[in-house]
């Protein structure tokens, strides 16, 4: 069967969709997908064994993103059956564009009128578990989400290393601070290598880290922000042997290898996306009446949500799931 699958935008979106996209490959023998979304979904996925063609979608770049939808979805063809893990109005026009027969989305009003499949999901549910009512709806039966997967190697580090991710494309609001960060890497120092992770907006803040590390005597650190491509930063979190991170792409990555993770939350929904089926993952964050608000800025502007969480508090936990 020919299936084609529109990803979510995000890093960890798109990870999160790996379970729906194991119970797709489960349930329709010979499954040969084609993989659309963004560069940093494709580059995650592209490795899938049962990837036949990957697609980055350029719509918005240039021109019409009415007409290059239409180019794209004519570039793509029809196949068997189609399903988006995007809720967005141009991921249901290019597959009604297509010609495929069987298109199953989110429900929504351009879903409702473009595809055959307008799916009404829960809100209250876990992110991983959204996604897998959709592949049921291919599949026939709502089956019970597996692990995420990622087809990537891990990378293997000569000594155990921690990793640590300031970073969180979304926005300000669910980003920790760096001297905190810097303080948990401090203590674990003395029993982990330590490699700080960043995009390549992220490097300021992973080199305010690397200065405290630097300044207090921790020599066993490598910056990598902004260094690493999509295959390297996967293959490197995958090898960790403990992950300290805000609510990111990266933690998801992390839940795929099933790596020791701490993740600190503030402003988001834990119980929608905190990681899947992580055997050793804690989560610290602090009840307030302001969230989750769900905001990429604090518009309250005083962020207590993550400036009120200690650095002590991620070191016991980290501590828990090493101990």
């Amino acid at each position: 069967m020919n299936l084609l699958i529109i990803l979510p935008n995000w890093l960890g979106d798109a990870v999160m969709a790996t379970a729906a996209i194991e119970t797709l490959c489960e349930c329709l023998p010979h499954a040969r997908l084609t993989l659309v979304g963004s560069f940093v979904s494709v580059e995650a996925l592209k490795h899938h064994p049962y990837c036949r063609r990957a697609v980055v979608d350029r719509t918005k770049e240039g021109g019409s993103r009415l007409i290059n939808t239409y180019k794209l979805a004519k570039e793509l063809g029809p196949h068997d059956a189609a399903v988006s893990f995007r809720n967005q109005i141009h991921a249901s026009l290019l597959l009604k564009l297509t010609g495929t027969p069987r298109t199953v989305a989110r429900k929504s009003l351009h879903s409702a009128l473009l595809l055959t499949d307008a799916v009404a999901l829960p809100r209250d549910i876990h992110l991983v578990q959204q996604y897998q009512i959709l592949a049921g709806q291919l599949c026939g039966e709502p089956a019970t989400p597996p692990p995420l997967r990622l087809f990537i190697p891990p990378e293997r580090f000569e000594r155990p290393t921690l990793g640590i991710n300031p970073g969180a494309t979304y926005g300000s609001a669910k980003r920790w601070y760096p001297e905190k960060f810097a303080a948990v890497a401090a203590h674990f120092a003395d029993r982990y290598d330590i490699v700080i992770f960043g995009g390549p907006g992220e490097t300021e803040m992973a080199d305010a880290i690397e200065k405290d590390l630097i300044a207090g005597g921790v020599g066993n650190c490598k910056n990598l922000a902004g260094k690493t491509t999509v295959e390297q930063l996967i293959a490197a979190i995958g090898g960790l042997s403990l992950f300290i991170t805000n609510d990111s792409g990266p933690m998801h990555v992390a839940a795929a290898y099933q790596v020791p993770t701490v993740a600190v939350f503030g402003p988001t929904r834990h119980h929608e996306t905190s990681q899947w089926e992580n055997r050793k993952s804690a989560i610290v964050r602090h009840d307030m009446e302001c969230a989750p608000c769900m905001k990429r800025e604090c518009p309250l502007k005083h962020h207590e949500c993550m400036k009120s969480i200690g650095a002590e508090e991620v070191i016991e936990a980290a501590e828990r799931l090493v101990g």
